[in-house]
């Protein structure tokens, strides 16, 4: 009787594991590789990190997150998801997540997105559920001036992004979707300096740190008279530097500008003030762009 209930208890002991591999063997069947590759992504720093979703049965799912080194390297590639889900996805969305994250639904920052088609989906700004829109048809003009302390006074010190004078809105570029702003720049030795963020071409936007104690035009731009970053003075003549507009994330991952720069332009050398100057469009050079497969 003993060596029956022997061999019945280890048939069930062998069962049973059988039972549990088999099982083991579903959830690992049950699960398949996303994989994505990008080019143009930067480093988003310690607070913030890229995070892939898909869209798959009228639900938003996340594929998981990762982060991208100064090289441009992504930490992850491929990423295990649930087989079923990943099979009915339609849709590939990144989005730019606070690091540590305590929401589990994805913010507004889309950055890229795409439609799957059979297994792979091509990932762009342009597409409706990033930025829906290239920035190719966006253009720009400036002038240097200085109104904030008076006529003939530092008159190369300040930036304005007016299109004639008086007054007129030198940019344009289209809206953008809730979790982006546009922000000002100048480039000088080799310091990115904000000139303000803002949403509407045609208001004043959210900085005058550096201008002086008079009046501004109700339009982008800034006069860089006092309180200068460590390690540059003002006032300056801002011949010879560079302008930018970028594109930035809402919130914003970096004091810094952000990967996408549609408008640039390099500031005469001989540039004279009050005189209207054209920027250049950069948004293809600066635009990343993915491929999701399943």
């Amino acid at each position: 009787m003993k060596t029956t209930k022997t061999l019945l208890l280890s048939g069930l002991v062998t069962l049973s594991l059988l039972v549990s591999c088999n099982n083991d063997d579903d959830k690992v069947d049950s699960k398949t590789n996303l994989t994505l590759n990008f080019t143009g992504l930067e480093d988003l720093g310690p607070n913030y990190k890229y995070e892939g979703w898909v869209i798959s049965n009228g639900k938003v799912v996340t594929t998981g997150t990762f982060s991208v080194n100064s090289n441009g390297v992504p930490s992850a590639t491929s990423f295990p998801i649930d087989a079923a889900v990943l099979s009915n996805a339609t849709k590939f969305i990144l989005t730019i997540e606070p690091f540590p994250d305590t929401d589990p639904n994805p913010t507004k920052t889309h950055l890229l997105a795409g439609t799957f088609s059979a297994n792979n989906a091509s990932l762009t700004i342009a597409a409706p559920e990033a930025l829906t829109n290239d920035f190719s048809n966006a253009t720009g003009k400036y002038v240097l001036a200085t109104p904030s302390d008076g006529e003939n006074n530092n008159e190369k010190s300040g930036i304005w992004f007016l299109g004639s004078l008086p007054p007129t809105a030198g940019l344009v570029l289209p809206t953008l979707p809730e979790g982006w702003q546009y922000e000002g720049w100048i480039v000088i030795n080799g310091i990115a300096v904000s000139t303000g963020s803002f949403t509407n071409v045609a208001a004043a936007d959210s900085f005058a740190g550096f201008s002086g104690p008079m009046g501004t035009p109700n339009f982008p731009g800034e006069d860089f008279i006092k309180n200068a970053p460590t390690g540059l003075i003002f006032p300056i003549d801002l011949s010879g530097k560079t302008a930018v507009i970028s594109i930035e994330p809402f919130p914003d991952n970096s004091p810094k500008p952000f990967l996408l720069k549609p408008l640039i332009a390099s500031i005469p050398t001989s540039a004279m003030d009050h005189v209207v100057y054209n920027m250049t469009n950069n948004a293809v050079a600066t635009s990343p762009t993915g491929i999701a497969k399943k």
